[in-house]
């Protein structure tokens, strides 16, 4: 055997041992409670955000988030290990998706699907590294707010960058819009094994639709802050969900559509919980 076909048949069984670990039931039970992670995180945020509207404070963001559950003593350091491994778990199976999933499907769907996972993937690796932050020490509570602002500052000063920001903005604010018609549409019931009809049923869909409809909504404005503050040239304005949330109180009944805001942040929480059980993992 030729040395060339040695390494062809050692990197096809790197790959399928690969997409066996992608696939395994113990990476799907762990991706499964990445989801519930991902829930507690957005019930957090949503607590925070109608706290801010009452006048109170905090970090309406997942740093915040995650550092409201660090100070859960004394099981916020199992918490966060805890959390840190399932939101892991959860982008190496989108990952997983991404690589080896729907290659049956036509061309176009394919790669629609593909990509959707590969960014479900990048999202769920960046939750993972804000909780791991926490859970060695070296995470606080303005580490999303930091990271949003030094990135736009950074991309303002490369060739190209203001441009691409502005882009990156619309294309937030797009993928928003986008997510909160997924509410009304009722389209994320397709991601799921619906329980019969009956209480349980109208309980899920009525998360789901305020959720994303909230979900949806915070991002369109995290989206618009981010093109604001290049075109002004304010890089410092630019400060993630935080930022867009408190944005949101400061206009004409900005308290009031804070909290209903929050509360489908609440709502998105408690139905990412329930996807954790619900999700159609397989392809």
């Amino acid at each position: 055997m030729s040395k060339g076909t040695t390494i062809k048949k050692e990197l096809k069984q790197a790959a399928e041992t690969a997409e066996d670990l992608t696939n395994s039931r113990t990476l799907e039970v762990l991706a499964r409670t990445g989801f519930a992670v991902s829930g507690i995180l957005h019930l957090l945020v949503g607590a925070i955000a109608v706290r801010l509207a009452m006048g109170g404070t905090g970090r309406a963001d997942f740093s915040g988030a995650v550092a409201e559950l660090a100070t859960m003593m004394p099981v916020g350091p199992f918490l966060l290990w805890g959390s840190f491994g399932a939101c892991a778990a959860l982008s190496l199976w989108q990952a997983g998706d991404a690589i080896f999933d729907f290659n049956h499907q036509p061309t176009k769907k394919k790669a629609k699907n593909k990509a959707k996972a590969g960014l479900q993937a990048i999202v769920y690796a960046v939750l993972a590294l804000t909780v791991l932050h926490f859970a060695t020490g070296t995470g606080t509570g303005e580490d999303n707010r930091r990271a949003t602002s030094d990135f736009t500052v950074s991309m303002m000063q490369a060739p190209g960058g203001v441009a691409l920001l502005v882009l990156i903005g619309l294309a937030v604010a797009v993928a928003g819009v986008a997510y909160g018609m997924r509410g009304p549409m009722k389209s994320f019931e397709k991601h799921l094994r619906m329980p019969a009809r009956g209480p349980a049923r109208i309980a899920v869909t009525s998360l789901g639709v305020a959720g994303y409809v909230a979900k949806g909504l915070v991002l369109l404005l995290t989206g618009l802050l981010i093109v604001i503050a290049t075109i002004k040239e304010h890089p410092e304005d630019s400060t993630g969900l935080d930022g867009g949330l408190r944005a949101l109180r400061d206009q004409p009944l900005g308290p009031y559509l804070l909290a209903a805001v929050g509360a489908g942040l609440v709502c998105y929480g408690a139905y990412m919980i329930m996807r954790s059980r619900l999700a159609r993992m397989t392809k």
